[in-house]
């Protein structure tokens, strides 16, 4: 199956494009995504997160902005 490659995130998504699975860049790498009936409209770039997750540290008591 031949992917669709799309290089601007900016775009929105076409009909057209519906049950079809594209690669989105996202600044380093193409990323697959199957085109559904709820995509349509949204933005190409929705679906191909450019940024890293991070964790969520716990929060030590005694550190932070309100002590002095």
């Amino acid at each position: 199956e031949s992917c669709r490659k799309i290089w601007s995130r900016r775009p929105p998504i076409p009909p057209e494009l519906v049950d079809r699975s594209v690669q989105i860049y996202n600044g380093k790498t193409p990323v697959r995504c199957k085109i559904t009936e709820g995509k349509v409209g949204h933005k190409f770039g929705e679906f191909a997160f450019a940024r890293k997750r991070r964790k969520l540290l716990p929060r030590t008591e005694g550190k932070g902005k309100g002590r002095r």
